[in-house]
């Protein structure tokens, strides 16, 4: 039944996906005919396919040999991702506009090529400042305030990334920037809120990417959970033993205490259908602590805002929704989250959610930005602890 359900969604998406690439595919024939005619419809739309489906293409698990072809067409169908939602947004409204045209008798052939150099001057100027703002990333400081103590005055500043996609797109250049970026923060903790693979952990191996985040420096440590890409990606134990092996603790349904907070890491909620023993409660994973100190959790996806208050979870820290990546998307994600990015007071509990560091698929953002976020929790008490390094100790696994 679950493979038939399978093959039966396998199938849809390639439907829907056909019939959309068919819309844009006709148009774009259209439009190069008048630039060039003459054009060969076997060659045009043998090419456009290559390209319009390069992304699904890149995903088969293919032979080491022909895993460097794969790499490109990864590429090449990332930014066609783009190109096609900028096209599904555009072309329905040039065909209104030509629509209004022909209804007043007007010779639309004379307007074609004019709407193909605008809407392509628009393609690069969308891709344009969408690049910038996948690349140029931004530091957004929320200043929390939690009524319980560690015994310090002193603000505790904790460094938080969520969404690297570390992969074949966002690679080593991206992440020396992050390292740097977070490493100027001088922070007490970093935390990696999910998704640090984009899937497959190869491009992470190969690349050497886990020397890049063994830089990461903070006094009372480094701790991520995972976020739905590593469990796509299927190679878990492996990505858990690797970020250990760099001092960076997965945690993994686990407490640790640092700083004198609890860091409370959730499975990502992907758990509940890919593994038989799904993830445990917030009820569970909070049973047993002392309920003076402060509780930062860390979730992936923002759910269960209500449930994480009412267990006493003090700050709750999650990505996932990238703010939508591109526009209008994020009028989606505003819609299917209590909170697809910013910030919330629930009660007693912060809520951050982050739109994240790095990008799936196309590195494209429009109406959201690569961000770290830095948090300064102002608790109670009046010792410094600052400059004193406590290792993290396991409370529950």
């Amino acid at each position: 039944m679950k493979i038939t359900r399978m093959l039966l969604t396998g199938f849809t998406v390639l439907l829907v996906l056909g019939l959309v690439n068919f819309y844009i595919g006709i148009h774009l024939w259209f439009l190069l005919t008048d630039w060039q005619p003459g054009l060969s419809p076997a060659v045009y739309w043998t090419l456009f396919a290559i390209v319009a489906f390069a992304y699904p293409i890149a995903m088969i698990p293919w032979p080491q040999v022909v895993k460097p072809l794969a790499r490109m067409f990864k590429v090449i169908g990332s930014y066609y991702l783009a190109c096609m939602e900028f096209a599904l947004i555009m072309l329905p409204l040039t065909d209104i506009v030509y629509g209004v045209l022909g209804l007043a008798h007007v010779d639309r052939s004379a307007f074609t090529a004019e709407a193909g150099i605008t809407l392509v001057a628009l393609l690069a100027v969308f891709l344009l400042w969408g690049s910038r703002n996948a690349w140029s990333t931004i530091v957004r400081r929320h200043e929390l305030r939690i009524d319980k103590s560690i015994g310090t005055s002193v603000p505790l500043t904790v460094a938080v990334a969520s969404d690297l996609h570390l992969g074949n797109i966002v690679g080593n250049r991206h992440l020396r920037k992050m390292v740097k970026e977070i490493n100027a923060m001088q922070p007490d903790l970093i935390l990696l809120a999910g998704d640090v693979l984009d899937d497959s952990i190869e491009p992470f191996m190969r690349n050497g990417m886990s020397r890049q985040l063994r830089e990461l420096k903070a006094r009372h440590g480094v701790f991520a959970v995972l976020g739905n890409h590593e469990y796509y990606g299927g190679s878990i134990p492996e990505y858990v033993r690797v970020m250990d092996s760099i001092g960076i603790k997965v945690l993994q349904d686990e407490v640790v205490e640092a700083a004198g907070v609890y860091i409370v890491g959730r499975k990502d909620k992907t758990a509940e259908s890919m593994e038989p023993e799904g993830r445990l409660s917030v009820a569970s994973l909070l049973a047993g602590l002392d309920p003076t100190k402060p509780v930062i959790m860390m979730d992936h996806q923002p759910t269960g805002f209500e449930t994480a208050a009412k267990a006493g979870v003090d700050v709750l820290l999650s990505g996932h929704t990238h703010r939508g990546q591109i526009a209008p998307n994020h009028w989606i994600t505003r819609r299917l989250f209590e909170l697809d990015w910013g910030y919330l007071l629930k009660e007693k509990l912060h809520v951050v959610v982050s739109s994240g560091y790095g990008t799936w698929g196309p590195p494209i953002r429009l109406a959201s930005r690569s961000e770290l976020i830095r948090l300064e929790l102002m608790l109670d008490g009046s010792k410094a602890y600052s400059h004193e390094l406590v290792p993290a100790q396991t409370i529950m696994i």
